[in-house]
This record gives C-alpha cells, structure tokens and sequence, in this order.
C-alpha cells in the first residue's frame, strides 16, 4: 500500500495519508513507462522501442502468477490474457484435475473458506507477533533471568512495542485529523448542494467560508482543481480517512483476528489445501493495477497495453487489507509453480516475519523448478540493508545469520519519468546489496475494478514492470533459465550519470543509482532483448 505526504503537507497537519504520490508536477503520458528515453525524452523502459527488434520473431505464452490482494478477471483489458485452467469448471465443487484446488479456473484464493467467504481485513504482522509475545514479556523487566533464546525473544518484543506504539499513535492521529476534515469537506459540499464530482471552482468561488479551516480546505480545494478534479482531491481524503480507520480498527487491534475464516490449522505449514477459487475477493484494485501493468491486452485500442504481449495472468490472492501471512505467501509461491508459472509477480512486503523459513522453502522450491520471482522492495524511504523488508532474497537461520541467496530473486525499487535529482521515487526503498534493480513506479496507469482505470503509485508498481519485461523474456527466449534471465536484466539496465536524491538517516542526500542498487540502473526492454541475443549466440 502506497503513503504520501502531499494531501497532508497541503492542509498543514504533518502525518503521512494513504494516496497519491506527487512526484513531478509535469503530466506524462498514460504509457510513459513503456516508453524510451532519446526517442520520447521520458525515462521509460523502451518497450515499444523492443518490440520493432521482435518483429516476426516466435513467442510462446507464459505464465505469470499475480501472488496480490485479488485480480479482477473480468475486466476488459484483462480478459483475454488471463490464464485458463481448461480441467476446472468455473463454481465447480470438484477437483477435476486432482491438484486438490477445486474450480481454480483463473488461480486460486487462499483467503477464504470452501462456502465463499473471505477475508479483507488482517492485522500488521508485529500486532499478530506482539499478541503471542505480551503474555510471556509485558510483566518481564531488564533484569530478569532469562535464557539467551528468551532474552532474544524479549530485545526483540521491545522493539516490536516501540514500533507498534509509534504507529498506533500515528493512526489514532490521522484518524482523528481525517475524520474532522472528511466531516468540514462534507459539510460544504452539502451547503454547494451537488455530488463531489459536478463540483467546479466556480462552486467554490461562491462559497462562503464561514471559518479560518474552512477558508484554507477552499483554498487547498481549488489548487487541486488546477492539477486533477475536486472528485480527486475528495477521493484521497476519504481514502485517506478509510486508511487511517482501518489502521486502528483492524491493522492494530490486538483483539481483532480473521484468520478464524479461513478455518485452516494456521501454525500447520504443511497444510497447503485451503481457500476457494475467488480470485477477485472483496478488494482487488491493487492487484488488478500490477496484472495490467504485466500483461493488459496489448494493441486492442481499449485501455492501456502492458508491458507483455504473450501472456498468461495467474491470479493468486492472499494479501488482505493488513499483513500477509508468511504460511499464505510459501503455498501462493507453491500454488503457481506447480500450475505452470514462469515468473511469479510480489508487490506486498512487510517488516516483521513470523515463519520466514516455511517462505524460504518455498523460494527454495521455485528456485528448483526455474520460476523467476519479481518482488517490490517497498514504500518506506529506507534502506533495506538496514532495515528489513520481508520475504527477502536472502535464506537465513533461527538467528538471523544469512546462509544463502536465491539465485531466482530480483527486488525492484521505483523511479519516476524525471532525468534529474528527482529520478529516485521519493518514497522507494533501496539497497546496495539488498535492491536489484529499479523501474518506473511513480503515476503509472493501469486497470482498476469494473473496466476501470486509475493512476497509482510505489514500487508495489515498478515490480511488475520488470515482471512484464521477464515475461517477455521468458516468451522469445524459453531455453534461457531463470537464473540467466536474472543476469540479463541487471546487466542491461539503464546507467544515469548523475545524483539522485535519497533520505539516509532522517537528512536529504545525493547518490549515484549504483550506490543504492546491485544493477546501479533502470531495467531496459530493449536493451535486454540485446544481451539476451548475445546469451543465445554464447549458448550455441
């Protein structure tokens, strides 16, 4: 989920909401990802620059599992390019293929239970680990024996309490501040006595403010106007109200647990058969953005074309509005490489992880079976070789020592159409070990819900990007290994030889891309078709 400090920073309250990054004032185009910095002067990744390269070349479909918060299989860009379980029968009870998913048409839903229902809203993964810890720690003081394995568990728990009392103070903050200015907002539009989205700044122009707040949300409301729609300046502020409310009702409350639903044996990790086929659920706007970005039909002149062109959308959903659960992100992995996903989409991500290795095993396993795994490194501004983004490249043990890193792995961080100090999205995380790549992620447009189409933001957007662009890969180049389409990516990226800024310890800083990535660049379409070229000349 994106964060910004725009709606905030504009009505002078000093917390970050939920929506709208405001990076760069100047408009791009809707497809400007896919387009090519010397031809369109918009640092894209060149995609129709790479496919003039693949005319008359032969592709062959690939699977790609969306592992998100659900996918709207019905929409109208998304359709025709949606992977199709021929054995299954769509609201069929039975297993007719035996993969002990019964009617997964589409994918599968590991949120919900055999009678239909689902989960839409969880806990934060430190609000799930704070209830197991605080009845063995909150009476426990610095000076009590304790063995080391306890004492960890204890440094660890107070960690978790510092940070679990910081955002909670947050929420409770925002919602209160939200709930004030949703109720002034909706105050004058009722006095203006039309819906949101007929109000024009004529509207509000002959509005009579009778209060100082009043007159700034006037003022505010019509910069808005300037740039977008007051529909759009309404839209944030009810989103960013939702968020907020959400954070204190459900992400935050201790006492709030869905996971009853499910109905599965939630400490059992081997057990893998639970859920039902609904892969949209109650929220899939999230997920139905990353499928479009991927693979949105392309050259149907209807919406928008993804970056893919011969491709097959795996809906897998089991990201709620909340943390996902680290047993539902191992059998999401597990569930689209056994049905035949080449690479495998991950725009979700956390900082705690409750069973990091029943994950690492499934990482493990995709690794084995030649799947690529696409994962977004997040939306916080940190430094993820300091702080941690789970699930992650890298294999640990108990004590958090690293044995390994997945070779199938490759964590995307965001960056906008701006070839300036601004390139970095202000909100991506970065990493010099820890992020692979980067690519755009900042007002991309994709599909929505219901046909629709909206622009969002974060590096939950810039993964499927590269997710699409292995894609293609994986279709013009089927010989190449999962491995080898890795190297291909990293080594073809776009080079910037200027700074960028970044936040390093709570101070603005400038750096070179290489200094915060492993690739040091933006990922290329075109130029990846080139080194793969050479690859297979090598291969021969």
């Amino acid at each position: 989920m994106t964060k910004t400090m725009r709606l905030y920073a504009l009505l002078g309250i000093g917390i970050l909401p939920f929506l709208g990054f405001a990076q760069g004032k100047k408009e791009n185009p809707a497809n400007w990802y896919n387009l090519d910095l010397r031809a369109d002067g918009i640092m894209g990744i060149s995609t129709e620059k790479a496919y003039e390269l693949l005319k008359g070349r032969k592709s062959t479909p690939v699977i790609v599992g969306v592992l998100d918060g659900g996918v709207d299989y019905l929409h109208e860009d998304l359709k025709d390019v949606m992977w199709v379980n021929k054995k299954e029968k769509a609201g069929s009870k039975s297993d007719a293929d035996g993969n002990g998913y019964p009617g997964d048409v589409h994918g599968w839903n590991f949120l919900g239970n055999a009678n239909g229902e689902n989960v839409q809203f969880d806990n934060l993964e430190v609000t799930r680990l704070i209830r197991i810890y605080e009845p063995k720690y909150v009476s426990i003081l610095p000076s009590t024996p304790l063995s080391e394995a306890e004492r960890r568990e204890f440094v660890a728990y107070q960690k978790m309490i510092n940070d679990y009392t910081t955002k909670l103070d947050e929420a409770n903050y925002g919602t209160l501040n939200y709930r004030n200015l949703k109720k002034e907002v909706d105050a004058i539009v009722a006095a203006i006595g039309k819906d949101p989205k007929a109000i024009t700044k004529a509207d509000l122009d002959k509005f009579n403010a009778t209060s100082d707040r009043q007159k700034m949300i006037i003022r505010i409301a019509k910069k808005e106007l300037e740039k977008t729609s007051f529909t759009k300046f309404y839209e944030e502020l009810d989103g960013s109200a939702k968020y907020y409310a959400n954070q204190v009702e459900y992400h935050l409350n201790k006492d709030y647990d869905s996971r009853y639903i499910v109905g599965d044996n939630y400490e059992d990790v081997s057990e893998h058969f639970y859920g039902n086929a609904d892969i949209k659920g109650p929220d899939a706007e999230h997920g139905t953005h990353v499928a479009g970005i991927i693979g949105a039909k392309r050259g149907n002149k209807i919406g928008i074309d993804g970056v893919a062109n011969n491709v097959q959308i795996m809906g897998v959903r089991m990201v709620p509005d909340g943390d996902e659960r680290d047993k539902d992100v191992a059998n999401g992995i597990r569930y689209a490489v056994d049905n035949g996903a080449r690479v495998i989409n991950m725009s979700f991500g956390k900082g705690y992880a409750y069973n990091k290795k029943v994950v690492d095993d499934a990482v493990r396993y995709a690794e084995e079976k030649d799947v690529l795994l696409i994962h977004a490194a997040g939306n916080d501004g940190k430094d993820n070789d300091i702080s941690k983004n789970y699930p992650m490249k890298y294999y640990t043990d108990s004590l958090d020592a690293v044995l390994g890193e997945a070779s199938n792995w490759i964590t995307v961080g965001a960056t906008s159409s701006r070839v300036n100090d601004e390139l970095l999205a202000s909100f991506s995380n970065f990493g010099y070990r820890s992020v692979d790549v980067f690519a755009p992620g900042v007002k991309i447009h994709s599909t929505i819900p219901e046909s629709l189409y909206k622009d969002l933001d974060g590096t939950s957007m810039a993964a499927p990007v590269v997710s699409g662009l292995a894609a293609v890969l994986r279709s013009y180049y089927p010989t190449l290994t999962a491995k080898e389409i890795k190297n291909i990516i990293l080594k073809s990226v776009t080079k910037i030889d200027h700074k960028v800024k970044v936040n390093v310890d709570g101070a603005s800083k400038k750096v070179y891309l290489d200094e915060i990535s492993v690739s040091g660049g933006i990922v290329n379409l075109y130029n990846a078709i080139l080194e793969a070229d050479k690859y297979i000349q090598i291969k021969k």
